[in-house]
């Protein structure tokens, strides 16, 4: 019986193992379904299929599942003394699958931890920074606290570039040269195009800021090569990016001063 048993339950594993590749590397790919929904198919098939395979290898092993109403009731006792967690974390990996706002793949950015999901498991996900690191994250966290999702409708995001220059330019030539900048980037969207904006006048420049769209992954990069783009531009054209300045008024004090004066 005991045999009997351990053999159903790797045959179970096996089988549902089987049907997740089948789903999601032969399947998923020849059907277009939204993302996420082969991956929701595939659990609710697996799931289905260990529940399945672990009543029955108990069946076959000749264990009364009647006797497991006892194990039941102390299992409720325990969910609700100190398994909270553990139940709660299972039932928001529930949630994460079905109604997927978080999925495998996805730039997420939860309290102090951004980084790309790898897995969503049934309690927990992982989550890999872009130091390296793997966090394995609550699902309730996931749920329940704010989370930005840099990639579930697309993967692009505006990036912002400020920049000052002296009084005295003129700022219609500043805004060509700066969308001239972006627009020979390869990597900035021509969709929404790029826009420069006169931002106001400051303590010691006038100050503008350039709007423009990429796809995630390459904003930290193109920021850089653009705002070098804009310091070379700039250079060419004669145009100064101040320092900060700072005017010190110094005032004496007449009754100070007519006192000296009275004593010398």
């Amino acid at each position: 019986g005991i045999l009997l048993l351990i053999t159903i339950l790797l045959l179970t594993f096996i089988i549902s193992k089987f049907f997740k590749i089948l789903i999601e590397e032969e399947i998923a790919p020849r059907v277009k379904l939204p993302k996420g929904v082969p991956f929701a198919i595939s659990v609710t098939i697996r799931y289905f299929i260990i529940v399945l395979g672990f009543v029955m290898a108990l069946s076959a092993a000749g264990i009364d599942l009647s006797k497991f109403g006892l194990i039941a009731g102390a299992l409720g006792i325990g969910i609700g003394f100190g398994l909270q967690n553990i139940v709660g974390n299972f039932i928001s990996g529930l949630i994460l699958i079905y109604e997927r706002p978080v999925q495998s793949g996805d730039t997420v950015e939860v309290e102090n931890l951004m980084g790309q999901v790898k897995r969503i498991g049934i309690r927990s996900s992982s989550v890999r920074t872009y130091d390296g690191a793997e966090v394995v994250v609550p699902n309730s966290n996931l749920v329940s606290n704010q989370l930005i999702n840099w990639t579930l409708s697309d993967n692009r995001k505006r990036i912002e570039v400020k920049v000052g220059v002296a009084y005295g330019t003129d700022p219609n030539v500043v805004m060509k040269l700066l969308k001239e900048v972006a627009e020979s980037h390869e990597k900035v969207l021509s969709d929404p195009e790029p826009l420069p904006l006169f931002e106001g006048f400051g303590n010691s420049s006038l100050d503008f800021r350039l709007l423009f769209w990429v796809f995630f992954e390459d904003g930290f990069v193109t920021k850089s090569d653009v705002s070098i783009g804009i310091y070379n531009i700039l250079n060419e054209n004669n145009i100064t990016i101040p320092f900060p300045q700072l005017d010190l008024h110094v005032q004496k004090d007449e009754k100070e001063s007519d006192g000296k004066a009275s004593k010398e």
